[in-house]
């Protein structure tokens, strides 16, 4: 592990704030209903994982492109579900913004919008044979996509 700048951590990072604030004036009806029924531990791994996720992804310069091999086919799978997020967003959008926009799943992936950017972090992770990043993504990805799926049964 390096310690130093990390562009492709940034570019990911804007890859999920740019869409998460734009959700912000685009939230789907009766969402602070569900945010109220929220799990309080669920929610305590979201935020530290999303504070550590966001640290890591900037701190380490691991994440930035290095000379193609075949272990660069792991940042190339992050790219590619980083894509996807974006994809999900576009599509959630165009939509009328109910909840169960908010929660359909994208090409068979549950959750999407919860689960595409986890794991692409988690795969940035593995690509930079970063350990802190990979546990980092385990905290966010439990209260993240914990958060999802409870909201996901509270409206099916």
């Amino acid at each position: 592990m390096h310690f130093g700048f990390s562009y492709i951590g940034l570019i990911f990072i804007a890859m999920l704030m740019i869409p998460n604030l734009i959700w912000t004036k685009n939230q789907p009806a009766d969402y602070e209903k569900y945010a109220a029924n929220e799990s309080k531990v669920l929610l305590i791994f979201e935020r530290i994982g999303e504070a550590l996720v966001t640290c890591c992804a900037l701190i380490f310069s691991d994440f930035n492109f290095g000379k193609i091999s075949a272990w660069s086919l792991w940042l190339l799978a992050a790219c590619i579900l980083m894509i996807l997020y974006e994809v999900y967003w576009v599509r959630y959008f165009k939509s009328e913004k109910t909840m169960s926009d908010f929660y359909r799943s994208l090409f068979g992936i549950p959750v999407a919008g919860a689960t595409l950017p986890v794991s692409a972090f988690l795969l940035l992770g593995v690509y930079g044979r970063n350990i802190f990043m990979i546990i980092s993504v385990i905290i966010l990805g439990i209260g993240h996509i914990g958060i999802h799926l409870q909201h996901k049964k509270e409206i099916t």
